[in-house]
């Protein structure tokens, strides 16, 4: 399917409008944004144990002396052979941000229910080299509701994304995003987290297809998207002998 072909001034004249709506979408990211940063935000007195290559951590040591930490909440569960296919995809856009956020004062650090030498595995297969650590034996992904025991999955509801869903629309894991803060005191506090579609900006791929002919060309939401050492060779252009 082609869309209408016009003259480049009646183009000039539709891409004049879709400009006008950008500005606004560029307007409203920034309330957005000035929003967000304007949340309260909630101490975190319980103590949380990760286990990670280089021995048992705190929450407050997986800032690694910066006062800011993001937390992907990277769905890889005890019993799963391998990562999200979608959590994967936004893992892919990481390793590259690194030292820019490293140098901003952000600490980055994936945590998985899965133990420690399955994360280990995964992350090589994917060649990453971002922190991941596990939470194995631990309520933090059960406490940021990423993570669903089978008595949770068996109730009326469970919460995920701030809203109580369906059992059915659910899983043992679920993605998310949250961020905490870490004072000269050493108190921690979390500001922020972020389910669903909430993290898709962090996808860089899908902003850039955003801007081609196609777009994301889905029929649902990241249909397409395979771990990138599963995808086939890319397909020849088509041609009318086929």
């Amino acid at each position: 399917m082609q869309n209408e072909v016009v003259s480049r001034e009646e183009w000039l004249e539709a891409r004049r409008a879709l400009l006008a709506k950008e500005k606004e979408a560029t307007k409203l990211r920034d309330s957005v944004n000035a929003a967000r940063l304007a949340l309260p935000w909630v101490k975190v007195d319980k103590d949380y144990v990760f286990e990670t290559p280089e021995g048992r951590k705190s929450l407050a040591d997986l800032f690694d002396g910066r006062s800011q930490l993001l937390i992907y909440h990277f769905m890889l569960g005890p019993d799963w052979d391998a990562g999200c296919t979608g959590c994967s995809f936004l893992s892919d856009h990481v390793d590259g941000a690194l030292p820019h956020l490293n140098h901003h004062d952000v600490t980055w650090v994936a945590v998985s229910r899965a133990p420690l030498d399955k994360i280990a595995a995964y992350k090589q297969r994917m060649g990453w080299k971002f922190p991941w650590v596990s939470s194995f034996g631990s309520d933090f992904n059960f406490d940021y509701h990423v993570s669903f025991s089978p008595e949770d999955l068996a109730k009326d509801k469970v919460f995920y994304n701030f809203t109580p869903m369906q059992p059915a629309d659910a899983n043992d894991e679920l993605p998310g995003l949250s961020a905490f803060y870490r004072n000269d005191k050493g108190e921690v506090f979390h500001t922020y987290s972020s389910y669903a579609r909430g993290p898709e900006e962090l996808i860089g791929t899908l902003m850039i297809l955003d801007r081609a002919p196609k777009g994301r060309n889905e029929d649902s939401t990241m249909n397409f998207v395979r771990r990138h050492d599963e995808y086939e060779e890319a397909a020849q252009a088509p041609s009318c002998c086929h």
